[in-house]
């Protein structure tokens, strides 16, 4: 399948892109909405892109959505990442709300999937202090009572946006096979005997710790089958990974015309610097791995539309590993060629730079995707 858009989508990605320019294109106005840089989600402004009904742009009409796809979710990821838009409570509400749709029962499809689509954040829970890329070492336990509700103890760590979650999808073990002993629940916000607390780094609040004293779930918070989590988690991973993709693919372009833009301007020995073959190749090499890395997003997004069933754990992986490498690589190029500038926050490299490098790391590291990617070939 090519990987040109649609009329319907290259006009939504303008209308998206339309929205940030005038919400959000000015440094004055990101640092309004943003508290200078250390939030990234605003509330406010996330429920008017919710109005608009671009949140529900890959749930089902039924439950509100608008019925697109993959690529569409990742154009939208695309645009906001490159407009700068402070929604970062939408990439795991949509990571999230993909589970919900596709294990959930018809109650929690409809209060949780239209909860998306009126401006609800979701977030899912599954790193521990000891279980990180080894998800099936969590050891957060929930047990099953007498009646049929469920008591759940432990703690999970590096929770992104659990704090402004209405709702968060846990991973709890409910039997000792490593990874057959594993359950998706339910967890609204507010449930007693849940503590979010936040993790500060270099990029402010956006991770927590959430801490699990006997919470009580009822029996129909279970989220698809009972001990069948760690199926449910890999039939989401190429959700996962695209819209992880999608959302670096729309930094890295954000960063390279930044960075373009200074060495355009910025003159030195009588010309811009930008004129220099030094710098006008290190331009050329990062506008072509942007340019390749478009066309891996979009066509493994539109294969995942194409065949809804099928996993693509490979070109998934391929597509992670290849956006967020190449964000990390155009924010550190980009510091380089803007000089002492690129350090200080008069300019917004250095803020690209700190939400690139931890892409690299969640939702799997550079090195797991690279393993996944390997074991496709029989290694």
């Amino acid at each position: 399948m090519g990987s040109r858009l649609t009329e319907e989508q290259a006009a939504f990605a303008a209308a998206v892109r339309d929205f940030a320019k005038r919400e959000c294109g000015t440094r004055e106005q990101r640092d309004a909405l943003t508290g200078g840089g250390r939030e990234a989600h605003h509330p406010e402004l996330y429920r008017r892109l919710a109005d608009l009904g671009w949140l529900g742009v890959c749930l089902p009409e039924e439950y509100g959505g608008a019925g697109g796809g993959t690529a569409d979710a990742c154009l939208f990821l695309e645009e906001t990442s490159y407009g700068m838009v402070p929604c970062g409570g939408f990439i795991t509400t949509v990571i999230t709300a993909k589970a919900y749709e596709r294990f959930g029962t018809e109650r929690q499809r409809r209060e949780v999937l239209s909860g998306v689509v009126r401006g609800d954040v979701l977030a899912i829970a599954m790193s521990e202090p000891g279980a990180g890329s080894d998800v099936g070492a969590l050891r957060s336990r929930a047990r099953r009572e007498r009646d049929g509700t469920w008591t759940i103890d432990g703690q999970k760590t590096w929770i992104s946006n659990a704090h402004c979650a209405e709702s968060i999808l846990l991973v709890a073990r409910t039997g000792e096979d490593k990874h057959g002993g594993l359950t998706m629940f339910h967890l609204p916000a507010g449930t007693p005997g849940v503590e979010i607390r936040g993790i500060e780094t270099m990029r402010g609040r956006e991770v927590n710790d959430v801490y699990l004293t006997d919470v009580r779930l009822p029996a129909d918070a279970v989220v698809g089958e009972v001990n069948g989590g760690w199926k449910q988690l890999m039939a989401g991973l190429n959700h996962e990974r695209l819209f992880l993709a999608a959302n670096m693919l729309g930094l890295a372009r954000r960063a390279f015309d930044d960075a373009v833009g200074y060495v355009r301007e910025r003159e030195q020995f009588g010309r811009p610097v930008g004129s220099f073959q030094a710098l006008r190749h290190r331009v050329a090499d990062l506008a072509t791995e942007i340019e390749c890395t478009r066309l891996l997003v979009r066509e493994v997004a539109q294969d995942c539309d194409a065949q809804p069933d099928k996993l693509f754990p490979r070109e998934a992986s391929m597509a992670k590993l290849k956006a967020t490498e190449l964000a990390k690589q155009v924010t550190l190029e980009g510091m380089q060629m803007m000089g002492g500038y690129g350090y200080t926050t008069e300019f917004e490299m250095e803020r690209h730079l700190r939400a690139a490098v931890v892409s690299t790391v969640y939702g799997g590291t550079s090195e797991i995707q690279r393993d996944v990617i390997g074991k496709t070939y029989g290694l």
